[in-house]
């Protein structure tokens, strides 16, 4: 079985051009239209993922605080955010997950939702829906994983629950 026809989209939506000022990366484009996803690939020991970067402090990219502890997190402190289906209505929040990735692996604590429901809207930072297999991380995690700084934003992953 492929583990991409497990999970099929659930919609789509149309973006919308964000108010000046709103958005400064990775925009919705004004009548593009954007997957949505309720499902996640199935979890398992060695669940392979895209690993992104995030920052979950006041004024960060994240927007509001996180949606696990309703709380800011330092930059310094490795969280992350679960796409919609592996957030799991929140069942992940505040646990932690072990993130493989560069030869190396770090604990994190799940502390937010990366909606791949919603987006394109002042809540999600006039920012896409996000995909269905992504693990948001804080720079902690980027540099627990000894990735040089500027190779930082995007890199294949696998990840698992911890006990």
């Amino acid at each position: 079985m492929v583990e991409a026809d497990t999970c099929k989209p659930s919609g789509k939506l149309r973006g919308k051009k964000p108010p000046p000022g709103q958005c400064d990366d990775n925009c919705c484009e004004d009548g593009k239209f954007y997957t949505t996803y309720k499902c996640s690939p199935p979890v398992s020991s060695h669940t392979k993922a895209k690993l992104t970067i995030n920052s979950f402090a006041a004024g960060g990219d994240g927007g509001g605080p996180s949606e696990c502890d309703n709380h800011y997190h330092s930059d310094d402190e490795p969280v992350v955010a679960l796409s919609t289906g592996w957030f799991n209505n929140k069942k992940r929040c505040l646990k932690y997950i072990k993130i493989h990735g560069n030869g190396k692996s770090v604990k994190a604590k799940v502390v937010d939702e990366c909606d791949s429901t919603r987006g394109c809207d002042s809540e999600h930072g006039y920012q896409p829906p996000c995909p269905n297999n992504i693990v948001d991380a804080s720079k902690a995690v980027w540099k627990a994983l000894g990735v040089p700084e500027n190779d930082w934003g995007l890199m294949d992953i696998y990840w698992s629950d911890t006990d």
